[in-house]
């Protein structure tokens, strides 16, 4: 089937059943191989249904399947082209936690073996759920939180969007006691209630500076390496802007809220000469003025170094 009648044909089919093709389309993608049972297992649904599903994907992309008698399997083609397209995160997530994001329960099956680092801290999802509610109804939320300069106080807070900073999650929100917009750790927050308060708009997402400030970063590998080609090729580096392949950078924009969060996480020397030393500093910013006015850099490798 050419590409715009297939185009076409997707897009005049339901969800439930763009959802059960993708299923087919990713193990063949990632796993090479995929079975009817498949389907009826992870949908719950009829074999002549599912069969029906599989004859749909081989109409629409026969050259990504083959179906193999003696093993009563449909496995990968080597002319395979994905029917659909997946996001990297999306794709590492369903293979290492289980595909789909409708299970309900504590435990999941990854698809193939896969260890990652233990998390120390697990969000307490009772006190999420408060605050996500408030955020998705625009409500204001009442808590005892507690900080590490000043212990635990009462707070008024206005949250409008989750943060994951890569090693805890915090909310992004007005805080009435210190009148400004800031980071608040979820698992720091104790009985967290939904009031009636009237949102102010100086204290709505739209004011936050620091939030709607999109900062763009030109991150390099460290000139101290030996091998740079080697980091560049982690990160997908491209050639810079003269051209010039031999400099290749990768080019991010990030909201100054979250931009000393980015650069901790992938310890990123900030310092404006790459002078700090060791073997975790695999990156480089390169363009060193662009933090300026950007709020949380006291946790940005180096960046005050050079001041």
């Amino acid at each position: 089937m050419e590409q715009n009648e297939r185009t076409k044909a997707l897009s005049e089919l339901s969800q439930t059943q763009k959802e059960r093709l993708s299923h087919i389309d990713f193990r063949l993608m990632f796993l090479g191989v995929m079975q009817r049972s498949d389907l009826i297992q992870r949908f719950g649904m009829k074999e002549a249904a599912a069969t029906r599903d599989i004859a749909l994907y081989r109409k629409l992309a026969e050259e990504n399947i083959t179906y193999k008698t003696k093993e009563r399997s449909y496995f990968y083609n080597p002319k395979f082209i994905p029917l659909f397209e997946y996001a990297p995160e999306r794709a590492l997530a369903a293979l290492s936690s289980g595909f789909g994001d409708d299970y309900v329960g504590v435990h999941s099956k990854a698809m193939i073996p896969c260890d990652t680092p233990t998390q120390l801290n697990m969000t307490q999802l009772e006190t999420l759920s408060v605050v996500t509610r408030a955020i998705y109804q625009h409500q204001v939320v009442k808590l005892k939180y507690y900080s590490l300069s000043s212990g635990g106080s009462i707070r008024e807070i206005v949250p409008f969007a989750l943060v994951d900073n890569g090693l805890r999650w915090h909310i992004r929100a007005y805080d009435r006691k210190q009148s400004r917009f800031t980071d608040f750790v979820v698992n720091r927050m104790e009985n967290p209630q939904i009031i009636n308060s009237l949102i102010q708009e100086h204290e709505s997402k739209e004011a936050d500076i620091q939030w709607n400030r999109i900062v763009e970063l030109e991150i390099v590998p460290h000139p101290a390496l030996m091998h740079p080609e080697a980091i560049a090729m982690d990160y997908g580096m491209q050639e810079d802007m003269q051209g010039n392949s031999k400099n290749k950078q990768l080019n991010i924009n990030v909201r100054a809220a979250v931009a000393g969060y980015l650069l901790r996480r992938w310890n990123i020397d900030c310092s404006e000469k790459h002078s700090l030393k060791g073997n975790e500093y695999h990156l480089w910013l390169k363009n060193y003025p662009a933090l300026y006015g950007v709020e949380n850099l006291v946790i940005a490798p180096g960046y005050n170094q050079d001041k």
